[in-house]
């Protein structure tokens, strides 16, 4: 009667030792190129549309690009012809009568209509305008995207009111939902336009 052959417990644990290295460095290769890859997919969520325009205007109005960059990720998604419930338009969303005011302070922009407001040029141009003056109304940068969002009356007002700001500068509530989303938005996508372009916008 012949006896069943078994494997040498040194060759079993070889075998399994090997295919657990195997398995081991196939997940750190995956982890790695999930990694690399990582960057590159984001950057599709997060793009340098209009690059040229945006560093022109921000330069000019003394802005951050990153943060021009995440005002109009959150107010358009980048969709030069959206339009808001309150008629804001373009990349932008600027509303036809901000417009016109805003258009008050430029020289030799009379001739423009609101359909001009489409252009990604115009609205990057009028839309970087208004922040620059925002910042400059408030002198506060929070503050100031607060009202790009808001309105400079509601925030002026909430200003004045000792429950939402103790010294009439900063927001330490911000009343609205809405605002207090939209400047975490802000924020959230300034911060990652400067992760995953540093080259792009280096001492900005």
């Amino acid at each position: 009667m012949k006896q069943a052959r078994h494997a040498a417990p040194g060759r079993r644990k070889g075998k399994k030792g090997k295919v657990f290295l195997g398995l081991l460095l196939f997940v750190a290769v995956a982890a790695v190129a999930l990694y690399c890859a990582k960057d590159t997919l984001l950057r599709q969520f997060y793009p340098l549309s209009y690059y040229e325009i945006v560093m022109e205007q921000s330069e000019k109005n003394d802005l951050d690009p990153t943060l021009v960059y995440g005002i109009i990720r959150a107010e358009s998604s980048f969709d030069a012809k959206a339009v808001s419930r309150a008629d804001a338009r373009g990349l932008m969303q600027m509303t036809p009568q901000t417009f016109e005011w805003v258009q008050t302070m430029i020289p030799d922009s009379e001739n423009l209509t609101v359909d001009d407001l489409f252009d990604p040029k115009v609205n990057i141009q009028f839309g970087c305008e208004l922040l620059s003056l925002l910042i400059s109304h408030y002198g506060n940068e929070s503050t100031a995207i607060c009202a790009y969002n808001a309105g400079m009356g509601n925030v002026t007002s909430w200003l004045e009111n000792p429950e939402y700001s103790s010294d009439g500068v900063t927001l330490d509530v911000i009343p609205i939902g809405e605002t207090r989303e939209y400047l975490k938005r802000v924020t959230q996508n300034r911060e990652m336009y400067r992760d995953l372009y540093p080259d792009e916008f280096a001492n900005k």
